[in-house]
């Protein structure tokens, strides 16, 4: 199977998506969160050629925080939307999470520690791929001051499932992959910190 991995997109639409069987997309569809953001960038997902397309929302993307108490329409034809919630393609199961530790006050925060751990503990033991909008802590997550922003919490997750792949996004400077244990990781931000356009899409054969 052809997984193309992408995130971070903040409405820019205008990158080259190699063709595959999936594509994924790990949030920040946006940058404010709006229904108008939001339906340009549906229609955009929608018209691409590849037979599944997977997204989970990321921090910037408010829309989805509100869509349950303000009844927001999260289903699209042709699209799988996943909030702590899974779907299986040809024997492999994906499940995605929009959640990411608290900064600021951004959609889909949540404090570090327990509250953060409540939504790792729903990503199943046998999950193959995974998707959260932000990174696990030391991996693909250093930012330009040279912090480490991933959480701790989803990193003891990942390490004790290790699913074949990580994908994410958020810190957009940790772009790239590697490797750990039997896991391949992959910050998909397509936007560099400064939020111009500077990344390619990452494809991945599972």
């Amino acid at each position: 199977m052809k997984i193309v991995l992408i995130s971070d997109t903040h409405t820019n639409h205008n990158f080259r998506i190699p063709k595959g069987d999936v594509l994924i997309h790990a949030g920040d569809v946006s940058s404010r969160g709006t229904k108008a953001e939001v339906d340009v960038f549906i229609k955009w997902f929608q018209s691409q050629p590849h037979k599944h397309k997977i997204f989970i929302a990321g921090n910037h993307d408010f829309y989805f925080e509100n869509a349950v108490k303000n009844k927001l329409k999260t289903e699209f034809e042709n699209l799988i939307y996943l909030n702590d919630s899974g779907c299986e393609i040809n024997g492999l199961k994906f499940w995605g999470s929009p959640i990411q530790p608290e900064f600021f006050n951004w959609a889909f925060n949540r404090k570090r520690g327990e509250e953060i751990k409540k939504h790792w503990d729903l990503i199943p033991t046998d999950t193959d791929v995974l998707i959260t909008h932000g990174p696990p802590h030391g991996i693909l997550d250093l930012t330009t001051i040279g912090l480490y922003s991933g959480c701790k919490e989803l990193k003891k997750k990942v390490f004790e499932i290790q699913p074949k792949l990580h994908v994410f996004g958020h810190i957009h400077e940790g772009y790239g992959t590697t490797t750990i244990n039997n896991t391949f990781f992959v910050n998909a931000s397509l936007l560099n910190e400064n939020y111009q356009s500077a990344h390619r899409p990452i494809v991945v054969h599972l």
